[in-house]
């Protein structure tokens, strides 16, 4: 019989599969479009199955506190986003993607260590390792050195999506999917005023959907399994779990696009697998 504790890991590898893919066909309906548009149009959709999986599961809705770190995690959730795509489209995504999937780990590290102790020699180290497996998995070739700008958005980003996790692991204490719906319709609203902002419309080009549709599913989805992760389990290890979503990306676009992988994303594949061991220990 599955343990609380695997079955926490399980949903935590869940989490980095089910985002990652999510990003890989995000990428494949940006490629025609408006990325907001997509973002905004796969978040509602998102949203929808979110609140079908709630209402189908009769699930009680829980106290206005608990909806309310739902929305502020929709909130940095989408913060972190932005700032991610910013830099992914205006600096070098060889150090901004792996430098902001590091920082979204540090920050529940963090917020755990103080608040649930640290965790053990052996998990600690299987930490370290999951984060250079991270590094080495979606870096490219730009090397270590940065500039002020891909710094401040990979802070940014990595700031907000490790504000994500903690926003849900205190809204999940009596419900799972109530929180994410608050955290989802507050994403889309912030989005939806961001698009006005702009005078850009909101309406996706034909040809999007397919892709807009499997998006906001897979994402949603994954925000999910890693709810579902740190209520049976440690924030910090379900973070670190859901950080290696950059693995699933690069392994779906080697697949289907006939990407190359390089010998040092191979070695991060290697080191996800030794990572996954001593965190399950």
């Amino acid at each position: 019989m599955i343990t609380t504790e695997a079955l926490a890991i399980s949903c935590g590898i869940g989490s980095a599969m089910a985002w990652g893919a999510g990003d890989f066909s995000g990428g494949m309906a940006s490629r025609k479009g408006n990325l907001l548009r997509v973002v905004l149009f796969s978040q509602f959709l998102g949203g929808l199955f979110l609140l079908a999986l709630a209402l189908g599961f009769a699930e009680k809705m829980p106290p206005a506190s608990h909806l309310i770190y739902g929305a502020f995690a929709g909130i940095f959730g989408n913060i972190g986003l932005i700032a991610l795509y910013r830099g992914l489209s205006t600096g070098r995504m060889g150090i901004v993607a792996p430098l902001s999937a590091v920082l979204t780990a540090l920050v529940p590290i963090g917020y755990s260590a103080f608040y649930e102790g640290l965790p053990s020699l052996v998990r600690f180290s299987g930490f370290v390792v999951f984060m250079v497996a991270v590094w080495l998995l979606s870096s490219g070739e730009a090397g270590f050195r940065m500039t002020l700008r891909e710094l401040l958005l990979s802070f940014v980003a990595g700031l907000g999506f490790g504000l994500f996790f903690i926003f849900i692991d205190r809204a999940n204490d009596l419900a799972i999917f109530w929180p994410l719906v608050g955290a989802r319709l507050a994403s889309v609203s912030l989005l939806f005023g961001v698009i006005l902002l702009m005078g850009r419309p909101a309406s996706p080009l034909t040809g999007q959907w397919l892709f807009i549709g499997i998006t906001g599913v897979l994402d949603a989805l994954g925000n999910l399994l890693f709810s579902i992760a740190s209520h049976l389990g440690r924030l910090d290890v379900s973070a670190v779990l859901g950080s290696l979503y950059p693995a699933a990306t690069v392994l779906l676009a080697w697949l289907f696009l006939k990407e190359k992988l390089r010998f040092q994303q191979w070695v991060g594949v290697g080191a996800a697998f030794v990572a996954l061991i001593l965190i399950s220990v």
